[in-house]
């Protein structure tokens, strides 16, 4: 669980508007992320949840309102502060989004080479430390994307997002496209480094065994704007599509596997010892 804090947020959203020629996305939109945690957004197709997170990282402009990072605000940043600033967090798209002409390897050094004046042979320890600290093996470095599984690319991709000791984790669907078994992994892998690295993690996803597992509250966009609580306190609110997503049977599903799991797991540390 996130650590109770009276600072700052992290991110803050104020009245954001994102308009695509007449279709509005997001209309006075709120959001607050507090340092440490994993939160989640969801919400129904063509809610905006990944333009959400274009807009907070920079890639998408909105129409009005407005972002601030690290307390302070996007819009008013100059080129200089704005570098500054976003080699403070990563990000991961959907499938990793490697350079398919770069091994894997290159890939990840593509932040070291563009932010630091590191040595050709630091750069490569970093490397090399990066795809350990995601599970990968010291000869995934030499492979390219197309001789890797989906599974490895996220995680290679996840590596290039941590390269430079980001603070701030942005996944766009991390576990899309994985069987259930490594998406789990993932889910772990995503918890275990954001416990490790004290990092604050916002991710887009509609993985319902995701926001059980490793979400310590959850962002739903709905009717243009958020809706912000933990599962519990969201499946409260008479909306009609919280009822449908939370309570339908995958919503029932996710949460009586995340009551399983939490029951198996205080009977496996007795076991051993931990």
């Amino acid at each position: 669980m996130p650590p109770a804090t009276n600072q700052a947020p992290i991110i803050r959203v104020t009245g954001l508007v994102n308009r695509f020629g007449s279709q509005v996305v997001h209309e006075n939109l709120d959001l607050e992320v507090r340092r440490g945690e994993v939160i989640g957004l969801v919400g129904g197709s063509g809610a905006g949840k990944s333009v959400l997170m274009r807009t907070i990282v920079g890639l998408n402009r909105p129409v009005a309102g407005r972002i601030e990072v690290f307390g302070q605000a996007v819009s008013a940043m100059s080129e200089t502060e704005r570098r500054r600033v976003q080699r403070r967090w990563g990000v991961l798209f959907q499938d990793g989004a490697l350079f398919s002409s770069l091994t894997v390897g290159q890939n990840v050094e593509v932040p070291l080479r563009e932010h630091t004046d590191l040595s050709p042979a630091a750069r490569r320890e970093l490397v090399a430390m990066k795809l350990a600290l995601v599970g990968l093996p010291a000869e995934a470095a030499q492979k390219y994307p197309s001789e890797i599984s989906g599974g490895m690319k996220k995680r290679a991709g996840l590596a290039r997002a941590l390269a430079l000791d980001a603070e701030i984790l942005f996944l766009d669907e991390p576990t899309a496209g994985l069987d259930p078994i490594s998406a789990h992994r993932f889910d772990e892998l995503i918890r275990t480094l954001q416990d490790t690295l004290g990092l604050t993690v916002v991710l887009v996803t509609h993985d319902l065994d995701t926001l059980h597992g490793i979400c310590d509250r959850v962002a739903v966009l709905l009717d243009r704007r958020v809706q912000v609580g933990t599962i519990e306190e969201l499946m409260r609110i008479d909306h009609p599509w919280l009822k449908e997503y939370f309570l339908g049977p995958r919503g029932r599903a996710a949460e009586a596997a995340h009551e399983r799991q939490l029951t198996v797991q205080p009977a496996a540390e007795l076991a051993t010892g931990d």
